[in-house]
């Protein structure tokens, strides 16, 4: 009986000394338009606040570091009036965010909130913003294609469950077509899309193209567009990609579309300057070569019973240049690469897949030798014929004296059809194998 009771004092002590809501506060003591520093209270980088600003509203705000004794945050709402002596709250450690099966057909922000005109999701459920890290060894290997509707990818440069792609592309090339197909297409469980960077109208056009289609009701989008500041970018990436766990750990196969990568290097870059990082190739501190991995690293084939995230990350070429730092970094650690040929695009040719200079890294260890010695043989043809066109046109081609060139320059017709796609055709992988039997059957 003693004890019982001393159970209970102890108990209620200890109850008693826990703090009840305590809400942390500070001041801001520096402002420079970009950053703002505030007396430091205990929180992690990442963690939400709120700041006062003139009017009385509370704008939103994330710690990015430290700095002699503060915490340097940067505000969501670029432009917010804040003065000197305004309070700044913790809002949220940051460490999770809401995910459920209510999320399949919605479109949200960076922050969760809704953007497509109805409520904010119903979600019950918690997932780390940040991912959850899996043992390499436990992870399974990619042993199957998943069918992304795509013929010239389906046949040519197959894409295993699990695998991570990126696609490299100038501005102007059919990008946004062929994520679009890929989304209204594949036979993914769950499709996620990440909008990140993109300009307002273009988000409107995708969302509403997509949801339109059969795969509403399989499909998740976060779009941060554009004129988001660049922490909003970055949350919107880990949140995207965050979602696309959490299905995975349900068992389903996801298909993670990010459109694109390179913005999100690009928001890592304004932050990493404004906190004094040190520039280097094209102004990139550090942090963008770190950020891209711990990214792309998350998605992929799951432990045990769990499913697989198959991604597809979006990388553009400033300028069509091929070996841009960000494209360099995305291309090492990446499982292959589809590279959109400027050239193919102004002949008309769409999907303007480079094949000759594309590569999907697995497609060996899921598809027949059949399938590869066709793949290779297409890919082949086309070489030979890119190699030769300039000669073909001006008429120096004279047929008989490269019989390699002979079937290139005769099949070319063939193989233009079989690349060519238009945005309402959907070419399974099965028809797509078939097809390419076809065509090569005649060489």
């Amino acid at each position: 009986m003693a004890l019982n009771l001393t159970e209970n004092f102890i108990e209620n002590i200890s109850t008693s000394l826990k703090p009840k809501n305590i809400k942390l506060a500070g001041k801001v003591s520096k402002y420079d338009g970009n950053l703002l520093e505030c007396d430091g209270f205990p929180a992690n980088i990442g963690a939400l606040c709120e700041v006062e600003t003139d009017t009385g509203a509370l704008e939103k705000a994330e710690i990015v570091g430290f700095k002699n004794g503060s915490n340097c945050l940067s505000l969501f709402q670029t432009g917010a009036q804040v003065k000197l002596g305004s309070k700044v709250y913790l809002l949220d450690e940051g460490y999770s965010i809401p995910v459920g099966q209510n999320l399949l057909g919605r479109v949200i922000d960076a922050l969760g909130n809704s953007l497509d005109g109805k409520e904010n999701p119903l979600l019950t459920e918690k997932w780390p913003l940040n991912g959850i890290q899996l043992n390499p060894m436990l992870r399974q290997n990619v042993s199957e294609p998943l069918d992304v509707g795509i013929r010239g990818i389906n046949g040519l440069l197959t894409v295993g469950k699990g695998q991570r792609i990126g696609i490299i592309a100038g501005s102007g090339v059919g990008k946004s077509v062929l994520l679009g197909m890929m989304s209204k297409n594949t036979d993914a469980d769950v499709i996620v899309v990440g909008l990140i960077g993109e300009r307002g109208r273009e988000v409107g056009k995708f969302v509403n193209e997509i949801l339109t289609s059969e795969s509403k009701n399989r499909t998740v989008v976060v779009a941060v567009p554009a004129d988001r500041s660049p922490l909003l970018r970055i949350r919107g990436a880990n949140r995207a990609t965050a979602i696309a766990e959490f299905f995975r750990s349900l068992g389903k196969n996801v298909l993670l579309i990010m459109d694109s990568l390179t913005r999100v290097a690009h928001a890592r870059r304004e932050i990493g300057l404004a906190l004094g990082e040190q520039p280097t190739a094209k102004g990139y501190p550090p942090s963008v070569v770190s950020l891209i991995p711990k990214l792309v690293e998350r998605s992929g084939t799951g432990i045990g019973k769990q499913g697989s995230v198959t991604a597809f990350y979006t990388v553009l070429a400033d300028g069509d240049d091929a070996n841009d730092p960000v494209v360099d970094t995305a291309r090492a650690i990446l499982d292959g690469h589809i590279l959109l040929s400027r050239e193919n695009a102004e002949l008309g040719i769409y999907p303007a897949l480079d094949i000759p200079k594309s590569i999907s890294r697995v497609m060996a260890e899921i598809t027949t030798k059949e399938h590869q010695e066709l793949a290779n043989k297409f890919k082949k043809l086309v070489s030979i014929y890119l190699e030769n066109k300039d000669l073909v046109l001006m008429g120096g081609y004279s047929p008989g004296q490269d019989l390699d060139l002979d079937e290139a320059v005769n099949q070319w017709p063939n193989l233009v059809s079989f690349l060519k796609q238009t945005e309402d055709t959907k070419a399974d992988f099965l028809s797509s194998l078939n097809e390419l039997k076809k065509i090569m059957a005649g060489s």
